[in-house]
């Protein structure tokens, strides 16, 4: 850790954090029972739906699975393009 992130109180997560967090998406995965194909497959028919109504960058669309609070979620980071302004 360098001094600055002493000083701001910020650290990094420690390997155990990290195991902690892995495990949690494994346990996540196996509960839902979505293979990575499949989860492919959404990703892709989400990117051909929203991509009728916006401009995406495709290339940077994150799909995964996580634990909410009270269920498991379906986590969707999808860059949007912006749009060229017509006059």
């Amino acid at each position: 850790m360098n001094f600055f992130q002493r000083i701001v109180g910020q650290r990094q997560p420690s390997s155990r954090d990290l195991a902690k967090e892995r495990l949690k998406l494994v346990l996540v995965h196996d509960r839902v029972d979505l293979s990575p194909q499949m989860l492919q497959t959404l990703k892709d028919e989400l990117i051909a739906v929203i991509s009728r109504h916006l401009d995406i960058d495709q290339a940077g669309v994150q799909i995964s699975i996580g634990e909410g609070t009270k269920r498991d979620r379906l986590v969707a980071d999808i860059p949007i393009l912006p749009r060229k302004r017509r006059r």
